[in-house]
């Protein structure tokens, strides 16, 4: 199946070279071109759309605006003539960041990460939809793609997940494991009341936390940060549990 594939530019002629780009891909269908956000922020909200070539610097409402303002966004490639914008695109999720003029090399290398990425997905969608089912209450487990394996693994086995990067790490009571999965979409999988995000690199399990020093959390002798933006979330849940030594 095709990727429906959006372009979002005020540069005609980025435009027009993306859309030759996209005409020599296979696996990829142009749906439409947009030469601003407010543009392409109408046409998103009608769905349908699974990869966006986004450009940054554009009037009225700039593309990181744009994706700020996404509830559900598809996949993103960052297309951008600045290189300054890379590192907060990257907390945005984005799968590559391009910067112009950009190689059809590396335009290929970029949509691989996108089409990568939607198999690892439908993999792991269709291993869960196999799962046996608890009677009931919380779920018990996932699964994860690690290299060519889909590896269960238990909720309550894991100690707290790292990102890196395009991936995460996944650290368990008795191994590692990493997976190519962002921490939103790790954090959208794990049950809420078990796990809370702390920092923009780490996901920790709220039970195995084993006491506070000032601003890190220690999980099996592991010092974690705590982000100042996390700080007061993960506190209060963490004292809700009502076991926990702080030093």
């Amino acid at each position: 199946m095709k990727l429906k594939t959006l372009i979002v530019d005020d540069e005609p002629l980025a435009l027009d070279v993306l859309e030759t780009f996209i005409q020599r891909v296979e696996g990829l269908e142009l749906v439409g071109r947009c030469e601003n956000g407010i543009q392409a922020f109408n046409l998103l909200q009608k769905g349908g759309i699974d990869l966006l070539f986004l450009d940054i610097e554009m009037p009225t409402l700039d593309g990181l605006e744009l994706l700020r303002s996404l509830h559900n966004p598809p996949k993103v490639i960052i297309t951008t003539a600045y290189r300054d914008y890379a590192v907060e695109s990257y907390e945005l999720d984005v799968v590559d960041y391009l910067v112009k003029p950009i190689p059809f090399q590396r335009f290929v290398k970029a949509v691989n990460k996108v089409q990568q990425k939607s198999e690892e997905i439908d993999l792991v969608t269709e291993a869960n939809a196999f799962k046996p089912q608890a009677p009931a209450g919380k779920p018990e487990a996932m699964f994860i793609k690690v290299d060519k394996r889909i590896v269960k693994v238990y909720f309550n086995d894991i100690l707290f997940i790292e990102s890196l990067k395009d991936y995460i790490r996944v650290h368990t009571t008795s191994e590692s494991y990493v997976t190519y999965q962002t921490m939103n979409g790790i954090g959208e999988i794990l049950p809420e009341d078990d796990f809370a995000r702390i920092h923009k690199s780490f996901i920790v399990a709220i039970h195995k936390v084993t006491s506070i020093e000032a601003n890190d959390l220690i999980v099996n002798n592991r010092s974690l940060p705590i982000g100042r933006s996390f700080r007061e979330d993960i506190l209060e849940k963490i004292y809700k549990t009502g076991v926990l030594a702080v030093k």
